[in-house]
């Protein structure tokens, strides 16, 4: 697990995260546009492979690959259409101690702790690439193992919403998990199970739980309205629960804090779950939600660098920002472009276009965005997904981005995006491709309990925690079992990185570190399909 990863991690990330907070009073340029699922033209593309890495890149290939890893990770009874063979069923008893039907959900990354903040982020996140990039994804034909990928998430989530108030919040705890080191087939450690209530509020759970419900109510509205339909129900009353009991849910789960604490607050997920839900239902109370308490909530306040399964803001700015083009919306005006001018710093932060040095956001030699030395590829792939997000919002309305250092149209800030995603797909200083099972060079010993021991299918032999350690953790091969589609933690400020099973902070994969590839990798695909039937049609 590593959220911002561990002990270590969460104490830099309060640190980082309350600097960034306190600089709230920023004057950024605003525009304007609206964001449709049209495809950039083939001319767009030819652009891009001219001002990135002319390393050619298997989009299909990584696209095929990243969904393949929420497999991995699943907890449950694993379906009849399972891909990757070497896991079996586990976490079968969860929540029987509290006479609850937990089974099911995902893993968030090497160990067996199910944490609900960053489960829901995942689904939140691979729901709005659905929505974003439906098409692609279909045609790239990947639309069903995304829905797959989703629906596992949000099947858990409607079984751990036991009642209107009451939330399950995780399943097993981080330090009892860190004891042992066992495949998730065979696991000894306690599966306790925590909830948020409301005698013990979690609005920060309850409201990224609500936004990932309603993201996803959207991606399945045709294909299957009832499921839709109760998705939506579920986040309506998870949302006014959140809403109305009123607390950080780590106050309430103290075993979450060493793993997941909130360090933002719970505020920027009232706004996130109050947007997602105006998507789903169109219902203004959703919008005035946003609207009204958009200076309390910090919603145009914060000028944040970096988005993530604690830290929405930047997310909530953007998705404020695209709402501006619609003509109903224009009695809001006021508010949405304050949103708007947050969102533009975020984007100007990436494309290191603020007037303040200090405001950009770091990169390593080889041009990898930086944040922190734990798990750093979290930030890179959510702000690649962010940026692939506004350029076609540009786009669409023919307009540009216009940062303190000079303007910058939608062609350069998708070929930005693009640049991130080649680095993690292997153009970087150590050719490493960092999505693990892609390319010829990917990390070999990952920091994931399953995958480094001998499958439980292939043997069946049991493997207890100090074992565990013993005889696999401390292992100089590599691991038995390939994590196709994760992206590991990534290299550190210099773009070096160690490929060794205890260098967690770099090795750890985790299931919101993939979950905003999956749409751009579509994106990037399809856009080079067309430049290749542009260049054949000009023979």
């Amino acid at each position: 697990m590593v959220g911002l990863g561990g002990k270590e991690g969460t104490m830099e990330k309060k640190m980082m995260v309350k600097k960034q907070l306190n600089n709230n009073h920023q004057n950024i340029p605003r525009f304007a546009s609206h964001s449709t699922l049209l495809l950039f033209s083939a001319a767009v593309f030819a652009i891009l492979t001219t001002t990135t890495a002319a390393q050619p890149f298997d989009y299909a290939d990584a696209l095929t690959k990243s969904l393949l890893y929420f497999e991995s990770q699943r907890s449950g009874r694993l379906p009849y259409n399972q891909r990757v063979t070497w896991r079996d069923h586990s976490g079968l008893t969860d929540g029987l101690e509290q006479g609850v039907d937990l089974v099911g959900g995902y893993y968030d990354a090497g160990d067996h702790v199910k944490f609900g903040l960053p489960m829901a982020f995942t689904v939140t996140m691979l729901s709005w690439g659905t929505i974003e990039f439906h098409e692609e994804i279909a045609i790239a034909g990947e639309l069903e193992h995304a829905l797959e990928a989703i629906k596992w998430g949000t099947d858990f989530f409607i079984k751990a919403h036991t009642s209107p108030n009451v939330l399950w919040a995780e399943v097993g705890d981080g330090d009892t998990d860190h004891y042992c080191w066992q495949r998730p087939e065979d696991m000894t450690t306690s599966r306790q199970a925590y909830k948020i209530d409301q005698s013990n509020p979690g609005s920060d759970l309850a409201g990224e739980t609500a936004a990932a419900m309603a993201a996803a109510s959207i991606v399945f509205k045709k294909t299957n309205p009832h499921y839709s339909h109760l998705l939506l129900h579920h986040a309506q009353e998870l949302f006014e629960f959140g809403d109305k009991y009123r607390g950080k849910y780590d106050g309430s789960v103290a075993v979450v804090k060493n793993y997941y604490a909130s360090v933002s607050g719970y505020m920027d997920e009232l706004l996130w779950a109050a947007l997602w839900l105006y998507e789903a239902t169109d219902r203004e109370e959703y919008l005035r939600y946003v609207v009204n308490n958009a200076d309390a909530f910090g919603g145009i306040g914060w000028a944040i660098t970096e988005f993530s399964w604690d830290v929405k803001y930047a997310g909530v700015q953007i998705m404020a920002s695209k709402l501006l083009e619609k003509e109903k919306h224009k009695q809001h005006a006021h508010i949405l472009k304050q949103y708007r001018s947050k969102a533009e710093y975020y984007l100007c932060s990436c494309l290191n276009k603020n007037n303040d040095t200090t405001t950009n956001i770091d990169r390593t030699p080889g041009g990898l965005l930086y944040i922190r030395q734990w798990n750093n590829m979290q930030y890179v792939t959510t702000a690649a997904f962010l940026l692939t997000i506004y350029s076609e919002f540009l786009q669409d309305s023919n307009q540009n981005l216009r940062c303190p250092t000079g303007t910058v149209d939608h062609e350069e800030i998708l070929s930005f995006a693009k640049s991130q995603v080649d680095y993690v797909l292997g153009s970087n200083p150590m050719n490493m491709s960092y999505l693990v099972g892609y390319g010829s060079k990917y990390p070999t010993k990952v920091h994931h309990r399953g995958a480094s021991i001998v499958s439980y299918r292939e043997n069946k032999g049991f493997i207890g925690c100090t074992q565990g350690y013993d005889h696999w953790y401390n292992r100089a091969e590599v691991n038995p079992n390939v994590l196709v589609g994760a992206v590991v933690g990534g290299p550190d400020s210099e773009d070096n990185f160690c490929d060794q099973r205890d260098n967690y902070m770099q090795t750890e994969a985790c299931t919101y570190n993939t979950a905003p590839l999956v749409g751009v990798l579509a994106k990037l695909l399809q856009l080079e399909e067309n430049h290749e039937l542009e260049l054949f049609a000009s023979y």
